[in-house]
């Protein structure tokens, strides 16, 4: 299994950014998949979650401005990224996850991660 995040980028606050996933040797659409964030000094945190059936829940943080999906024909995982905040900067990682989707444990191993930077 092999998770490549990608996406993330330096921005103004109020703006926006679409991370994206992209998944080899694993089936996205057989999997409840999330998106997580760690900041700096912070313990990594769901951020947003996908169940099989396409049910999706988001942390109190980003409820509203931020959106996960699944393109099914790319086999991606992606986070729509609005109205930024600098508090949303941090490093972004996406995993298969299971257990009750609002608290959906990562099942796969971390990649790189890609970096979100929000400035004021």
């Amino acid at each position: 299994v092999q998770l490549v995040e990608s996406g993330g980028g330096l921005v103004q606050a109020g703006g926006s950014l679409r991370l994206s996933c992209a998944a080899s040797g694993i089936n996205l659409n057989i999997n409840h998949m999330g998106w997580y964030r760690q900041a700096p000094g912070k313990e990594r945190e769901l951020v947003a979650a996908i169940s099989i059936g396409g049910r999706t829940v988001y942390a109190d943080s980003v409820r509203g401005r931020f959106t996960i999906s699944v393109e099914n024909d790319k086999n991606t995982l992606d986070l729509q990224i609005n109205s930024l905040k600098p508090e949303d900067t941090a490093m972004y990682y996406c995993a298969a996850c299971f257990g009750i989707l609002e608290d959906c444990k990562p099942l796969t191993n971390w990649g790189q991660g890609t970096q979100v930077t929000v400035s004021s």
